[in-house]
């Protein structure tokens, strides 16, 4: 079986990583999303609200599975199976970073190969960053994340009405 790890945050999943999600589906046997904790990045949604979201944004794609890990990926990648890791590349500035990543990952396991995808132009300009602050900010990001998304940062960033800045 052909298995790819497509390992991220996901703080959150946007249209740009359903994008590469829905087209590694086409590409491979089996899809294994790998939704990090990343504590030390402090993600505004919890890893299970996280994994839960994609969970949901992918229930039609039947080979996409969704995990959640605070391991090395290199292991993570043994324990699925898989032999390929799945990275997107929105711009050239992208590139440095993970291309140091892709050869850590190789230095850790030498049988790992890390693949490159670019989103569809329509998406080049979205990032998690971005989409979060927007939303935390009271703006529209319908345009750029599936609407269970919208519902859950709108939840996340909704205003306290116990706090003293909303009195």
């Amino acid at each position: 079986m052909n298995i790819v790890v497509y390992p991220g945050t996901f703080d959150p999943i946007t249209h740009g990583h359903y994008d590469l999600i829905e087209r590694a589906a086409r590409m491979f046997d089996k899809v294994v999303v790998a939704v990090a904790a990343s504590p030390r990045k402090q993600p505004a949604l919890s890893l299970e609200t996280r994994v839960a979201l994609i969970e949901e944004i992918t229930a039609d794609l039947d080979n996409v599975t969704v995990v959640g890990f605070s391991g090395l990926l290199t292991q993570l990648l043994d324990q699925q199976g898989a032999r390929i890791i799945l990275r997107g590349l929105r711009a050239v500035s992208d590139f440095e970073y993970e291309l140091q990543l892709a050869n850590m990952n190789r230095a850790q396991a030498p049988h790992i190969e890390s693949l490159f995808l670019t989103p569809a132009i329509e998406n080049s300009y979205i990032s998690s960053t971005i989409v979060r602050e927007i939303a935390r900010l009271g703006g529209d990001v319908s345009k750029l994340v599936h609407p269970c998304v919208v519902d859950a940062l709108s939840r996340h960033f909704a205003p306290d009405p116990a706090s003293p800045d909303t009195q």
